[in-house]
Order: structure tokens, then sequence, then C-alpha cells
């Protein structure tokens, strides 16, 4: 095998953390590849750290065009993040003849599409491992080794910022922004972490996963997306004695009607394997047909879990250099000429159990009207937990776990429950998922 010549876009955390993993580990990666993979040039707007984290051994420039268009360059490295620029750049590296790696999720969720067109037409290979997950190797595990299954369904916590918010409030029963600040303190939130506690980064990474799992088009703007920053502790206490863990999941399903793309806070069962992940690790469930559910967890961040996906996509193009398109793993899992434009349900459409508290006046015959509504549009309670008043106070919770339903029949009840007059403010509405067929 010829040597693997890299040219590596932004020496961030994630730079930083590819040329050392490449460096500490290059004689395995020799062993495995029969070959040498070598950063040969580096681009960074901060020239004075490339050349710190380099040592002076690899060119550098602040331009990354250059890099792009340098003809000893063999792959391309895309860890600028962004739609932009970073669009620009990949697409110039196709039209070059490169092959690319990216750990850019948004990226790909929004104009996944048109890259993968263009590397098809071009016969390049676009790798981004990296892009969901962080060092977990999800992308590999949906497109090749669950190539087997007709996949039922995906879920996951794929946004370690938000799992350690909720695991801090949880066990530390701290409001949502003390933890944040706490959370941006050691580095986990950004100074603006609205694309975290939004949900938009899990919503990008879930598209991706839904994309291969299903064999479709990537459909970020079709995906529904519900942060966490309304979350209380109370609630979480509440779910807690209930027996539930509340996460914030990317659920992707395949049904009859369509394929669900949601993201939003969600309990689970605390008996689930993934309702016991905390801290800013991440996990996935893939129900498989033939395998069944099967669980991969691990960091999905940092520099150096990251740095082991962008490593392993440059050692799969090390190996397949030489093959043809036909040969290769499709870019989704699926040929592009073979994907199916499924329809997204909308969130009204989708079905689930859910979890209600309702803030109510504590007299007879509340919990009769409110029964009495939820009998009336078929909606079945599972379980139900009531909170004496708190001292000086008339009012008390209520919290009612009920079986699966569809959410406007969900949403019709709420309507009119928080119409009867013993109820006060608004009902709090949680969806609810066993995560076990």
């Amino acid at each position: 095998m010829k040597e693997l010549r890299v040219g590596l876009l932004g020496i961030g955390t994630v730079g930083g953390g590819t040329y050392t993993v490449i460096s500490r580990n290059q004689a395995d990666i020799a062993r495995r590849i029969g070959g040498k993979i070598s950063i040969v040039q580096v681009a960074d707007r901060n020239l004075e750290l490339a050349r710190q984290v380099t040592g002076g051994q690899v060119a550098v420039t602040d331009d990354a065009f250059a890099v792009v268009n340098n003809p000893d360059v063999d792959v391309v490295v895309e860890l600028i993040g962004g739609y932009t620029v970073a669009k620009e750049l990949v697409l110039k590296a196709i039209a070059n003849g490169k092959h690319v790696v990216t750990a850019n999720k948004a990226l790909l969720a929004v104009h996944g599409n048109e890259i993968f067109k263009a590397a098809a037409d071009k016969g390049v290979i676009v790798a981004f491992e990296a892009a969901v997950a962080g060092g977990i190797p999800i992308i590999k595990a949906l497109r090749e080794g669950l190539s087997a299954n007709r996949i039922e369904w995906v879920a996951g916590i794929i946004n370690g910022t938000t799992n350690f918010i909720l695991t801090e409030m949880r066990d530390k029963g701290l409001a949502f922004a003390d933890v944040l600040r706490e959370a941006q303190r050691l580095g986990y939130a950004e100074a603006d972490p609205t694309f975290d506690v939004e949900g938009i980064d899990a919503a990008h990474k879930l598209t991706i996963m839904a994309s291969i799992a299903f064999g479709m088009p990537v459909q970020f703007e079709q995906a529904y997306t519900e942060g966490i920053t309304s979350l209380t502790t109370k609630d979480i206490q509440y779910a807690e004695e209930l027996g539930y863990r509340i996460k914030l999941l990317g659920i992707s399903k395949k049904t009859e009607a369509g394929v669900e793309l949601r993201v939003h806070p969600t309990l689970i069962p605390e008996k689930r394997l993934i309702a016991n992940v905390d801290g800013a690790m991440n996990a996935v469930v893939v129900k498989g047909d033939a395998v069944g559910p099967t669980l991969y967890y691990g960091a999905g961040a940092g520099a150096e879990p990251t740095a082991s996906a962008v490593v392993a996509d440059l050692v799969d193009i090390a190996r397949l250099q030489g093959t043809t398109a036909e040969q290769r793993v499709a870019y989704l899992g699926y040929q592009l000429d073979q994907q199916q434009v499924l329809p997204i349900l909308p969130i009204a459409e989708v079905q689930s159990a859910y979890y209600l508290r309702l803030h109510a006046s504590d007299k007879p015959g509340v919990m009769a009207d409110v029964t009495k509504i939820l009998a009336d549009l078929q909606i079945s309670i599972d379980a139900m937990l009531q909170k004496e008043p708190q001292e000086g106070e008339v009012e008390a919770d209520i919290v009612i776990l009920t079986h699966i339903t569809q959410e406007k029949t969900m949403d019709a009840a709420i309507a009119r429950i928080e119409a009867l007059p013993a109820i006060t403010g608004t009902a709090i509405k949680i969806r609810m998922e066993t995560l076990s067929r």
C-alpha cells in the first residue's frame, strides 16, 4: 500500500487529538494496513497553535483551501465545523478527487445529500464515523455490523452536555440554570449552549443515523426537536419515585405510517441499561429484526475519543485505496439510487406513552373529572402519584403515567383537563419509552 497523505483542517481539540493518536499509534496502524498514514499539512487560523501541536514536523498554513488544493494530499480531514466554509471546502476537496473524513454532523445533516451525490459522481469516499457519538463506532455498526437486519428503531443519548446536566439535576437536586453554569465552567457546555440544550445537536446526529438505518435521504428539516430547558428537578424526582429516569433521547422508528424522527426529554424505566448512562457519556440502542436490541456505549466527545473515530476512518480509506465505488460500503448504508424517500411523521401523529403532571385543588372530585376525560378519549392510565399539598398550600401535584396513545389525542385531553376549574397552570407532558421491543 502506498502512503496515505492527509491534510488536516483544524487543529483544535479534535484535530490535536487526531494528530496525537496518529503519531502515537503509527506502528500499530502500519501493522494493520501494511503502510503508513501521514499528516503532511495542517490548516488553522492559529498558526502558533498548529506549530506547537505538530512540533514543527508538518507544513502549516492559515489557508484551508491551500490544503484542499494541495496535489500531495490524498485525504482531507475536515474538523472546522459549521455549515458554510466547511461545505465549500468539502465540495472542493471532492471536486479535486480527494477523499474526505469529517466530524461535522451539522454539515452532513443539512447538506449530506448534496455532498454524497458529489462524492459518488467523483468516485471518492466520504467517511464520518466521528460525526455521531464520538468514539462509539455506531456508524460502522449501522452500515456494516447490522446490515443483515431490517432496523426497526434507533434511540440514543447522543449529546453529552445535556446528559451531564440531567445527571447533575437528578443527583444534586439543582435547577437547570445552576447546572448549566457548572457545565460551562467545566467545559462540557459552550458559552452559547443553544445547539446542545435545545436538542439541535442531537437532531443532527439522529438524522444521520436514521438515514442509514432506514435507507433514506437525510431530512433534518423535518426532525422534531425539543430541549431540556423547561425541565424541573420536581419532574426528575417524581419520575424517580415511579421507577423512571429522564434522558434527552434521539428516537427514530419506522412504522407503517412513516418514520418518526424526534428529539425530546424522555422517561425510560430505570432498569434499562441506557437509563443508567450518566455524566457526559453517550449510548445508542438499535433494534434489528434478527438481532434484537443492541447497545453501544462510550465517550461521545473529547479529543482522543473523537480522534479514535477519525483515525478509524482514515484506516478504512487506506484499506480501500484502489477499490471501485461498487466494492465499497455505501455512504449511508444503501446505494444512493436505492434510497427511499419515506414520509416523516409530524409529532402529532406519533404514538407514545406519557407522563403528565397536574397542579390541582386538593378537594373531592378532581381525580374523577381528570380520569373521565382520559377515559372519554380512550387513554388508559398505567400509574398515578398524588402528592400532599405543601404546608400552607391548598393545591397538590398529581402525576399520571398513561399507556400508549397518539400525541394529538393526548394534547386534546390536556386541553380539556387544563380547562377544569380545579386545575391551575399548564400541564407538564413528557413522553415515555420502554425501549424493550
